[in-house]
């Protein structure tokens, strides 16, 4: 009987095999990951035997650090074909100088052919970063959405390539945009987009995963009760009242499936990833409950060296107003002069605060004569240090926005601005496509 076997390997991971023909998606083979992004439940990988692992194809949906990491694909033969759906050149530049030789580019609705396999690139509601993948092989007809949204035109064409056998969904609603700024930040509701069961449903699909966010931070943060609204056990109970015909599936880890004409049956796990400890742990969601100061925050990072905290000097000082001067501002509260305070907690609580005026698209330092702070940002010292020297992304860097009450004026602007329009995350990401690679590649090239 003709079979497909479905392995997770870790957040938007999986191997798929079918007649003797091996692709994967999206390689992560580390954790943590995205360099603070700890495997839930927990895993170890065996690196040794993953370097003996052989894939016919290896295709990866878009360019964030924890889809395309160049250390886990460090670990795979250079021989192997990689297909990356990114609309930068740098990233295949990058691959190629790791030592990969066959590097090509996705193009949305172009299929490619891998053995038994059909793999079509499928449009996203971010067609700029993102992409899913429609996967065909035995008879059998596979939509893995990685974390992607979907726009109406894209649903109506994936209707339109229906039975789906299996969709894997991202189940979780990430909220790390809203832990930038708790204080004025509204709880979400544990459940569900109501977009998201009108999709499924519209889908109707045999089998449904839970995919994707499969991780939490560190023991002691917060984000882990702040993050994530939805909890395996929810999205199975809304998602089965939603598709009463569909059989919901929790894939952890190392865990593999095999799908035939009587649907998803357990195969052999993976050996080289390796479940430790408690394997069915579920998020717990609290909101915005017990944020602690960045002060408290930032003493769970260790100190950094002197010249580390030289180069976090340095760009507040200088770097800064030059990156601030070359971005483009992204809101209206930008367009009237505003004193904005930045503060840098060191691995003792102790903060080292700048003033800027901020006008005209330009950014000077400010004195006390300059009035009030219209906008304030809070960082751990090493997390800052981390995004300027090791490509840390936003998510982890626990950086806390407006945690302050301003004047009326400035209240009644803050209430239709957006706290990603602040002007640190504006300096440190505006132009820093590729930042966590190209600190992997240097690393990995200075071996």
């Amino acid at each position: 009987m003709a079979a497909l076997t479905v392995s997770r390997i870790l957040h938007a991971g999986y191997v798929f095999e079918c007649a003797g023909t091996r692709i994967a998606f999206d390689t992560i083979f580390e954790n943590p990951f995205s360099r603070n992004c700890h495997a839930f439940p927990d895993v170890r990988f065996d690196a040794a035997s993953i370097r003996q692992q052989r894939f016919d194809a290896v295709f990866i949906s878009h360019f964030h650090d924890d889809h395309c990491s160049l250390e886990s694909l460090d670990l795979l033969d250079r021989a192997t074909p990689l297909y990356l759906y990114c609309l930068f050149d740098e990233l295949f530049d990058m691959v190629r100088e790791l030592g990969f030789t066959r590097v090509h580019a996705l193009r949305l609705d172009e299929p490619v052919i891998v053995g038994p396999f059909q793999v079509v690139p499928r449009e996203a509601m971010d067609a700029e970063v993102d992409s899913m993948f429609q996967i065909r092989a035995a008879g059998f007809n596979v939509l893995n959405v990685v974390d992607s949204w979907i726009d109406d035109a894209a649903l109506a064409r994936l209707v339109a390539e229906k039975p789906w056998d299996l969709v894997l969904w991202p189940f979780q609603t990430m909220r790390e945009i809203e832990v930038l700024a708790p204080s004025r930040a509204a709880p979400a509701p544990p459940a569900l987009p109501d977009e998201w069961l009108a999709q499924l449903a519209a889908l109707d699909p045999r089998h449904v995963v839970p995919s994707s966010c499969q991780f939490v931070l560190e023991p002691w943060s917060w984000y882990n009760r702040a993050f994530f609204p939805i909890s395996y056990a929810l999205f199975a109970q809304q998602v089965g009242a939603a598709l009463p015909r569909a059989r919901v599936v929790r894939m952890n880890p190392s865990v593999s499936m095999r799908l035939d004409a009587d649907g998803l049956h357990p195969a052999p796990p993976l050996d080289w990833v390796i479940p430790v400890g408690d394997q069915d742990v579920d998020y717990v969601y609290a909101g915005n409950a017990d944020a602690p100061p960045t002060s408290d925050i930032a003493r769970h990072f260790p100190a950094l060296t002197q010249d580390q905290w030289t180069q976090v000097l340095d760009f507040c000082r200088a770097t800064l107003l030059d990156n601030y001067a070359d971005t483009e501002a992204g809101c209206e509260f930008f367009d009237r002069p505003r004193v904005w305070q930045l503060s840098i907690y060191d691995h003792e609580g102790a903060v080292t605060r700048f003033r800027y005026r901020l006008e005209d698209g330009s950014a000077v330092h400010a004195g006390a004569a300059d009035g009030p702070p219209g906008w304030t940002t809070d960082v751990p010292a090493a997390k800052l240090y981390a995004a300027l020297a090791l490509g840390e992304s936003l998510t982890s860097m626990y950086v806390r926005i407006n945690d302050a009450v301003f004047d009326a004026d400035t209240e009644r602007d803050l209430a239709e601005a957006d706290v990603v329009d602040d002007p640190l995350i504006r300096c440190l990401f505006s132009d820093g496509f590729g930042a966590y690679q190209r600190a992997q590649l240097r690393r990995l090239l200075g071996r």
